[in-house]
């Protein structure tokens, strides 16, 4: 080998063994990054699992507390349902009952004539006019 050659050698393991010292201050710095990122993460883990065991109480008292809500307005709910179907009128109108009474007195118990039912029925509400139109049709009175 001549001396060029060794010179080249030399030159390359220097460059090589500063490359090595490099890489190795790299790694030290990215064990450190990774030690502070795993800190981090610990961290982290132990704050979210502390949380649930907080939070599972206050949502276990607020379940509680909506369930009992909940049934109280379930029970206001059938009671308001209670007290509308008592108070729904069982009964035809006045006006209704008497121009249904001239009407069988002058037809002789004939069926009732549609026209005249639905003029006479149109002073009541969607609702009492189909209940009063049902109970006639059950009664026979109109088809």
């Amino acid at each position: 080998m001549n001396e060029e050659m060794v010179q080249q050698l030399t030159a390359t393991a220097e460059r090589l063994a500063s490359a090595a010292e490099s890489l190795d201050r790299v790694l030290v710095r990215m064990d450190a990054q990774q030690d502070a990122l795993n800190t981090k993460v610990d961290r982290i883990v132990a704050a979210v699992e502390e949380r649930p065991s907080y939070q599972v109480s206050a949502r276990g008292e607020d379940a509680r507390h909506l369930q009992q809500r909940l049934s109280e307005l379930e029970k206001s709910n059938a009671d308001l349902k209670a007290q509308a179907a008592r108070m729904a009128r069982k009964t035809l109108p006045p006006l209704v009952s008497a121009i249904l009474a001239k009407s069988f007195d002058e037809g002789g118990g004939e069926k009732l004539d549609k026209a005249v039912l639905d003029k006479t029925l149109q002073s009541l509400s969607v609702e009492q006019r189909i209940a009063v139109k049902s109970e006639l049709a059950r009664a026979g009175i109109i088809e």
